[in-house]
């Protein structure tokens, strides 16, 4: 019983210890990093999407080319990539807290330059 209410209480404090953590990543990139993610959507998707990100090698991302479309999806498909495609997943590069707020840029429609 004692040992079971230890780790009980091991849990509950390491979920508190990560409340901070989970608050962190709900403001999103900080204004410097967001500039280097305004940087790679023009530069490393435009080489691909094109440098107005309306569509080259891979599809547009511009809002009404991807409205509609689940923003987990969208999310993954960054995170992940897209077997058989030119598309890479960028999760080795850039954070989960990067590539959603580079999806939200995309259906907020803020891609191009």
């Amino acid at each position: 019983m004692i040992r079971s209410r230890h780790a009980v209480i091991g849990l509950g404090l390491t979920l508190v210890s990560l409340f901070p953590f989970s608050i962190a990543l709900a403001d999103g990139p900080t204004a410097e990093r967001q500039g280097q993610l305004e940087h790679l959507l023009v530069q490393d998707c435009g080489s691909c999407h094109g440098l107005r990100l309306t569509g080259g090698l891979g599809p547009a991302l511009t809002r009404s080319a991807i409205a509609g479309k689940p923003r987990d999806i969208l999310i993954a498909t960054v995170t992940h990539g897209r077997p058989d495609t030119a598309m890479p997943g960028w999760s080795a590069l850039l954070s989960e807290q990067d590539i959603v707020w580079l999806v939200d840029r995309l259906i907020e429609g803020k891609s191009t330059p």
